[in-house]
């Protein structure tokens, strides 16, 4: 070890408290939170509309269904509207299994996206009422080439999981379990309206980088 690693090393232990805990879930806990702003706080059902308002503000759209039952026939009017073909490639996510793609005219495919896919449907983790901004924490049943490569991504989000500032989504994946050692999704995508760039003259440019639309379906549970 060269002389300056082990000196740099040597200044951290001195730094670090004495006794104090190794364990890195023991250190977030004790971490403070932030100022907040108000609509973070939101209580409850709140959330979805704050959500709603800021998701819509960013080029998404936005669209409220009673149970998952439902999300293949919205697709199938979303398509519909878009003139869109009826072909979709679906996320892996048990949620999404469940559903009745048959009983619309939708050919789905459950599997990663391909580059000929126009649309791809994946499940969110969990969503962000002050920003208006979707979480996708990659793994088998939620590929993160689903949130980029499909022009069009349709994104199934429970009303439950949207949560106030970005801070609750640590809170909510340590709690779920994907972040405890072994198991931390390779990738988290925080994804904010559909992809924009202004590289090119100023002048903003939307699918450059990602999906040209993003359509949230918010599923209520009850």
């Amino acid at each position: 070890m060269s002389d300056a690693r082990q000196f740099i090393l040597s200044r951290i232990r001195e730094a670090r408290p004495a006794g104090r805990d190794d364990d890195a879930a023991a250190r977030l806990r004790e971490h403070r939170r932030n100022l907040q702003p108000g609509c973070a706080l939101t209580p409850g059902a709140d959330l979805v509309d704050v959500f709603t308002r800021k998701a819509e503000a960013v080029q998404a759209s936005v669209v409220r269904v009673t149970g998952l039952a439902d999300v293949p026939s919205e697709v199938s009017r979303y398509l519909r509207q878009r003139n869109l073909p009826a072909h979709v490639a679906v996320a892996p996510h048990d949620d999404l299994a469940t559903m009745d793609w048959a009983a619309t005219a939708i050919t789905a495919e459950r599997r990663k996206p391909v580059d000929s896919d126009h649309c791809g449907v994946n499940r969110a983790f969990c969503a962000v009422a002050e920003t208006g901004t979707l979480i996708m924490a990659s793994g088998p049943d939620s590929p993160s080439t689903m949130n980029f490569l499909p022009e069009t991504h349709v994104a199934v989000l429970k009303e439950s999981d949207i949560v106030g500032a970005a801070e609750d989504v640590w809170d909510r994946l340590r709690a779920s379990g994907r972040a405890s050692a072994g198991s931390l999704p390779r990738t988290v995508n925080m994804i904010t309206g559909v992809s924009r760039t202004g590289d090119i003259e100023q002048t903003i440019q939307t699918g450059v980088h990602g999906p040209r639309h993003l359509h949230i379906v918010l599923v209520k549970e009850t």
